[in-house]
């Protein structure tokens, strides 16, 4: 019996570290995700790196980002990490 109170906490642990630590991470890495398969042309992105950009064209695993006029680079797509919401759009007007 005492061998059973001693694991008990030990028990405990890894169902609280599933639901605070990789239930989270699981969730974040599907909307990571799901951001970069949405990607088209025209949106305003940011880089992991911080650049930002407009998506100018898409392969399969690269972006071509255009940074400035008439400069273009070509990214990986897993280096993009969110899309820029448009500061004109009526979500933010509320």
């Amino acid at each position: 019996m005492n061998d059973l109170v001693g694991l008990l906490p030990l028990l405990l642990i890894v169902p609280v570290f599933y639901l605070l630590v990789l239930r989270p991470a699981r969730a974040r890495q599907r909307d990571f995700q799901e951001t970069q398969k949405a990607l088209s042309v025209g949106e305003r992105v940011m880089l992991a790196s911080g650049i930002f950009g407009e998506v100018a064209d898409l392969d399969d695993d690269v972006v071509h980002l255009r940074i400035a006029p008439d400069t273009v680079i070509e990214v990986k797509r897993q280096a993009v990490a969110l899309v820029v919401p448009d500061p004109t759009s009526p979500e933010d007007e509320n």
